[in-house]
């Protein structure tokens, strides 16, 4: 798999887990571990967005 369809899936995946935020979020009554989880795997994502991007242009 190239670098860049590796960004391109890390990318669609970050913006899955920003809807399920989203979602869970405007809960009556968000479950507060979740959304912990969630935002915990949307930061290491973000930040091997980060990683692999800097591989790509370098």
């Amino acid at each position: 798999m190239s670098l860049e369809s590796r960004l391109e899936r890390l990318k669609t995946r970050h913006a899955d887990l920003e809807r399920s935020i989203a979602q869970e979020d405007h809960r009556p009554m968000p479950d507060a571990e979740a959304l912990s989880r969630l935002k915990r795997q949307k930061l290491r994502l973000k930040e091997e967005i980060e990683r692999t991007r800097s591989s790509v242009h370098a």
